[in-house]
């Protein structure tokens, strides 16, 4: 069931949004070589707690810690480690979520450690334009197939795949609402909108073949072709005034990509 939240709601889910933002900023200023991924989730759980806030992540679904941070192949879903070390020119992707007063704010970022290559650099671009592409699709009366059709069109027009197997969603209440957000659609299709919703739209984007595997912690996504992958998330609400961004700036930036 599609929940429509009131102007109460989202103020709450902006205040989260805040909360989660200062998570992000923490949690980058510390991913250097050497960095151990268990050390970023002990760090972001700290501040998370710290606003008052909860985890979102941590004990959902039977999730073993407060952040999801994937490396170079993985899409989605890498569990936190302390065998697990960062090194110069890794891909990380971090996707982070926490509840504040009830309400659920879930975003994701990829950011390079070091250099990487061009095409690389303009892998995680293109993730983070997809991401404004579809926003620009929320307005009153489209429809769900139009975001997803416009992430679509963003991704594969450059040359890079679509993961098909994970998609964007509600959020309020609850983490995953309906609808859910495919990143590959028709225009014209799906769940009508209207003001009061608000969707987790999240590219996932692979730089050669879309198709996935789960690895045997049940958790971590990976590219079947052990290819890189770039992720993206924001949580936004549809307000009279068109679509806000609450975990991210209004619009597309390419400086703020990568590290």
């Amino acid at each position: 069931m599609i929940t429509i939240k009131s102007d109460r709601e989202i103020q709450l889910m902006r205040e989260a949004a805040v909360k989660l933002r200062s998570v992000f900023t923490e949690v980058k200023a510390m991913i250097r070589p050497g960095v151990k991924t268990s050390e970023l989730d002990k760090k972001a759980e700290k501040v998370i707690r710290a606003q008052g806030a909860a985890p979102a992540f941590k004990g959902y679904r039977g999730y073993p810690a407060s952040l999801c941070i994937s490396i170079n192949e993985e899409v989605v879903h890498g569990i936190p480690s302390a065998a697990r070390v960062i090194q110069e020119g890794d891909i990380v992707s971090i996707d982070a979520g926490l509840v504040w007063r009830d309400y659920f704010s879930d975003s994701a970022r990829t950011w390079v450690v070091g250099k990487a290559s061009d095409r690389i650099m303009n892998m995680i671009q293109v993730t983070k334009q997809a991401l404004y592409e579809g926003m620009g699709q929320m307005k009153v009366d489209a429809r769900i197939g139009d975001i997803s059709a416009a992430i679509q069109k963003c991704i594969e027009s450059r040359g890079f795949g679509v993961v098909r197997d994970y998609v964007g969603h509600g959020i309020g209440k609850a983490m995953h609402e309906d609808p859910q957000v495919p990143n590959y659609g028709t225009p014209g299709r799906g769940q009508k909108l209207t003001v009061g919703m608000a969707l987790a739209l999240e590219p996932m984007v692979t730089e050669g073949n879309w198709q996935v595997n789960v690895l045997e912690d049940g958790w971590t996504v990976v590219t079947k072709d052990k290819k890189m992958a770039a992720h993206y998330e924001d949580t936004i609400a549809l307000t009279p005034d068109g679509p806000e961004n609450l975990t991210g700036e209004q619009t597309y930036q390419e400086s703020e990509v990568c590290v």
